[in-house]
This record gives structure tokens, sequence and C-alpha cells, in this order.
């Protein structure tokens, strides 16, 4: 997995070499791990946690204190969520996709469709963010630079009907994959909820089933910005799974820990990148051995 290289290179030399395992040492991990966007709350979970062991179990090498930090971190990010995303065995698997305008949502929507036509599979886009003409219009230009059908009707419309026609253009057509731009800003929590809600009705109603995924995509390098991002979403949206964009050389790394750690919700895909390829499944193990590789 192609993921970031060298994000915790302090951390990974402050717990390299000999040195003594003391407070001195923690407070300066402490300092390091919100330095890389590691929450204040994470932090001092995992550095408390950290003095403790060091204690019990009389550690007395730095390079101890490392693996357990890494196995802190792995065991936040693993939980019991399967990697990867969810493929419903009754075609079309149905993926709505929220977050707010600027983000990378479309050119994740773009990055997931490229993927699964690579697949062999036919996708449609689904231009359900009817509130911004111009969204509607990028999700178009995407869909002809990918080669994959699109549904749209005219700004403004009723969010559900796009779905609706959607998911009859993929049953008439054959698609295997609908994937839906939707609610791409959070103007009220009722009405987001309320509009989201409609949305879940009808794909129910047509496949008997909710959506496969409802997926959140959030920007990295914003920091804590992005767990504050996720709560008012949470608060109106039944999300089962995040997407961080742009989990590239210019995020910190930590964020990705936090998010898991304070939202509780599965993080399936990582962008990592500009090109079309750049989109991954989110690997826990691999992303943490990542973290603590030495640029």
């Amino acid at each position: 997995m192609r993921l970031l290289r060298g994000i915790f290179a302090k951390v990974d030399q402050l717990l390299t070499g000999r040195r003594a395992v003391n407070d001195e040492l923690f407070d300066e991990l402490e300092e390091l791990l919100i330095q890389a966007d590691v929450s204040m709350r994470t932090t001092t979970m995992l550095v408390d946690d950290l003095r403790q062991e060091a204690r019990w179990d009389r550690l007395s090498e730095v390079s101890q204190v490392k693996t357990r930090l890494e196995a802190r971190m792995a065991d936040i990010l693993d939980g019991s969520h399967p990697i990867g995303l969810t493929v419903s065995p009754a075609p079309p698997t149905v993926y709505l996709v929220v977050g707010v305008n600027g983000v990378g949502k479309t050119t994740t929507i773009a990055k997931l469709a490229h993927r699964l036509k690579k697949q062999g599979k036919r996708v449609i886009l689904s231009a359900a963010d009817t509130f911004r003409a111009a969204a509607i219009d990028q999700l178009e230009i995407w869909a002809g630079r990918v080669g994959v059908d699109i549904i749209k009707h005219k700004p403004g419309a009723d969010p559900a009907a796009v779905i609706y026609d959607s998911i009859q253009a993929a049953k008439s057509r054959g698609a295997d994959f609908v994937i839906a731009d939707t609610a791409g800003r959070l103007h009220t929590r009722v009405n987001l909820m309320e509009e989201l809600k409609k949305i879940g009705r009808v794909v129910e109603r047509e496949l008997g089933r909710p959506a496969d995924e409802v997926l959140l995509v959030l920007d990295a390098t914003t920091g804590q910005n992005a767990v504050s991002q996720a709560r008012e979403f949470l608060a109106a949206v039944n999300v089962s799974g995040i997407v961080l964009a742009k989990l590239d050389g210019t995020a910190k790394g930590g964020i990705v820990v936090t998010i898991k750690d304070e939202l509780g919700v599965p993080i399936k895909l990582a962008g990592l990148g500009e090109g079309m390829d750049d989109l991954e499944d989110f690997n826990p193990k691999e992303f943490v051995e990542a973290l603590f590789e030495p640029s």
C-alpha cells in the first residue's frame, strides 16, 4: 500500500537509539504527537497508557516504547471492521457519498468509478447534489473523462428523484454500481437529515435494502477541522465509512488516528495523490507501519 512516508519522522527519531525511558521522554512524545495532528484527547490517552505500561513492565529501552505505541495505534485503527467497501451480491451496489464542497468529494467519486471500471464493472454516476449547478457540471466532466454514464436533473431538482432515475437506469442497463454525489453542504442538520432519509427510502424501496455504503469524504490536510466537520455530518447522517482525501505528504498523518479514535467510524478508503489510480483501500496495519518508516 502506497501511503505516507516519514510522517512521524520526529517521533521515530525520538524513539530510536539509546536514551532513558522517563517523564522527559513522554513529555517530548506528547508534544510531537500533537504536532503530527493527533488530537489532545487521543494523545493524552496514548501517552498515559504508555507511561503506565513503562512503569508496570519496567521498560528500559525506547524501542520498547515505540513498539507499544505502534501496537496501540494499530488497535485504535483496526477495530472489528472489515477492510474495503461492501459490495452487494444483488446489483446494483449503491454508494451514497457526502461531504462539503472542496474536500475532494467529486474527485474521489471519479477515482472510485475509474477503479471499478478497470475491474470490468459498469458504473453509473448519480448527480444528486442538486443544490449547485457547478457540482452537477463537475461530475458530468468527470463522467466523460472516466468513460461512465451519468444521470442528472436540473439544478434545484429533488435529489431523491435523481437517485430513483439512477437506480432505474442501472437496472435497465445492467450496471453493477451506482455512485451518488449527494449533500455537498450542511445547511441545517434537519434539512440534511430529511434529504438523506428520503434518498434512503427510495434506495430501500427500489432495491429492497439500504444503500450499501454511506461514505463521508474528509480532507486529511485540514487536521482537526476535519474532525469537527465529521461530527456535524455524523449528527445528521448514518455514515458507514470515511474516505480520507489528500492523504499524501501534505497531511501529517496523526489525524487518521484521531478520526477513528474520536468518531468510531471505519476509514474505508485513502486518496493518496492527484492521479486517477491514487485511491486505495485503507489498511490499518500498513498505515501504522508506513507512519514509522524512515523517509
